[in-house]
């Protein structure tokens, strides 16, 4: 194998593997230097001439011209009667370049330089990837899907690298054939094995806040601030904005007229419901536009136990709950209290407490209803199963009891 069709597969890597000229030709010069230990046990007198453009390699050995017969070191000298058949001009004691041909060398020792080569050049790629995404935490990424696994989908950036979404990180609602396009936010990336891993997320939270800056400009430009955010993905998430030029309403400029900024994240999200709340430090007043759409009577802080208790009237209360307990769910994680719902109306003269069906449901049961804000039949009636269910963890085989109970006393 001649330097030239070296070179051309040399130059083959550098155009696949996108690496820039002067890391190239140093890896080059490496791998050669240790070639020529090697053979040679030294390299201090070699030079070594690459120029990877032009597809030029040249290994130059010199050496001392020594009297015949004084040659100690073959590597580094040259008897004098060998070195005037070179050039009849030279010298004792002058130095004398000769040309190292490649096939010198042998063919299994430049196949081990490609080998080598391949290696270094393969660890410097996959080092290059693992900065770039590193650096990319928290952005959104555009790929197709290349291949789709029972846990994982194996996605490919514009430059063929490999990125992984796992299944908990995808919405539930999430579906994708091969070749379709996917936009996901960068996770996290970790060396595997010396194989860097990206995994993304559609999941996370920073996903939503950088569709925001994507469709909001305002928000792009910091006028607008996304104090958090919280979400069951799919399903609902509630943002908390807040803007320092008071020309600007956040939760409008979020929105967009009639809805078209929030339209293209909630599409993105595959139709997930989200609340955009503007933020304030008043803990009450920001409970109460967490609960939204609920209308909140009154609310009692208990700042040590971080506990709210909200009152608001019976018709408020399912709005306050929403379906399957997720308003209240995403209000406390939003506004870290832990809330619960109290109905604030008269007594019902024709209600019934709950401590009066002691005899007839199990006292821990009665307990967990109160634990919800129901301190009373009607109040415990006016909420569906599937809701008392998921707001008490009680299962839905003992709610529905329960309700037959407390229907059966009204009935009567």
């Amino acid at each position: 194998m001649d330097s030239i069709s070296l070179i051309d597969s040399f130059a083959d890597f550098k155009e696949q593997k996108n690496i820039d000229r002067v890391t190239m030709m140093n890896i080059l010069e490496e791998v050669i230097r240790n070639m020529i230990v090697k053979k040679y046990g030294e390299v201090d007198n070699f030079d070594i001439i690459i120029n990877v453009d032009k597809g030029d390699l040249e290994i130059w050995q010199n050496r001392e011209i020594v009297e015949d017969g004084a040659v100690e070191d073959p590597i580094g000298q040259i008897a004098y009667s060998e070195a005037v058949k070179i050039e009849p001009d030279f010298e004792i004691g002058e130095e004398v370049a000769t040309e190292v041909k490649f096939m010198d060398f042998g063919r299994r020792a430049i196949m081990a330089m490609k080998q080598n080569l391949n290696s270094r050049i393969n660890d410097l790629e996959k080092d290059a990837v693992y900065k770039k995404y590193k650096d990319r935490v928290g952005e959104i990424i555009s790929g197709e899907v290349y291949q789709i696994w029972r846990k994982e989908l194996l996605v490919l950036d514009d430059e063929g690298n490999e990125l992984v979404l796992p299944k908990q990180e995808m919405i539930p609602s999430d579906f994708y054939k091969k070749g379709e396009a996917l936009r996901a936010v960068v996770l996290k990336v970790d060396m595997r094995n010396n194989n860097p891993a990206i995994i993304l997320s559609r999941t996370a939270p920073e996903f939503l806040e950088k569709l925001f800056e994507q469709e909001v400009p305002e928000v792009f430009d910091g006028l607008i601030t996304i104090h958090k955010i919280v979400r069951i993905p799919g399903e609902r998430a509630k943002v908390a904005v807040e803007s320092f030029d008071d020309r600007i309403d956040p939760v409008g400029a979020c929105v967009g007229m009639k809805g078209s900024r929030i339209h293209g994240i909630v599409r993105e999200l595959r139709n997930e419901n989200i609340d955009v709340i503007n933020y304030t430090n008043n803990t009450q007043l920001f409970i109460q536009r967490a609960l939204s759409p609920a209308k909140v009577v009154s609310i009692n802080l208990d700042e040590e136990s971080h506990r709210a208790r909200v009152y608001l009237k019976p018709d408020q209360v399912s709005l306050a709950i929403g379906k399957g307990g997720l308003n209240i769910k995403l209000a406390s994680r939003l506004t870290e209290y832990e809330i619960d719902v109290y109905r604030d109306d008269e007594p019902d003269v024709e209600d019934v407490a709950l401590d009066d069906f002691r005899d007839e449901i199990e006292d821990w049961i009665i307990d967990a209803l109160k634990g919800i804000g129901c301190d009373t039949a009607k109040s415990v009636l006016e909420i569906g199963a599937e809701d008392l269910a998921s707001r008490t963890d009680l299962e839905i085989e003992t709610v529905n009891e329960v309700l037959e109970v407390l229907r059966a006393e009204f009935e009567e």
